[in-house]
């Protein structure tokens, strides 16, 4: 499961990375949480570079065969919210970052560099 895992995150922060999203942090949550394997946490600069980076990690898991379980945020890209099971991605604007902060709120967990995801 966790193999599967690391090849979706690869996916996401390659999707991101292709729209310049900003502070890509990769969380395994998989020690301490059953909700999923890895959190990956990013921000955008506006509505805009949010929605595409979201449409790009849809369309980028989209042709691996991957689908999201749900969502959440795409209209007001302030924090929009992906669900792929094992993976789940948060984008934020870089406001609502800074005040939900969930490097902080998920520091139990273990941060991945990206250089150990690919």
């Amino acid at each position: 499961m966790l193999e599967d895992s690391k090849k979706m995150a690869k996916l996401v922060i390659e999707a991101l990375e292709d729209k310049k999203a900003e502070d890509i942090k990769i969380i395994d949550i998989s020690g301490v949480s059953v909700l999923a394997d890895y959190f990956i946490i990013a921000n955008g600069t506006n509505t805009n570079q949010v929605q595409a980076m979201i449409d790009n990690v849809e369309e980028t898991l989209g042709k691996a065969g991957y689908t999201p379980k749900q969502i959440e945020g795409y209209n007001t890209a302030n924090w929009v919210l992906m669900d792929y099971t094992d993976v789940i991605v948060h984008v934020f604007d870089k406001e609502n970052r800074l005040f939900y902060d969930l490097e902080r709120i998920w520091r139990d967990g273990r941060e991945v560099s990206k250089d150990d995801i690919k």
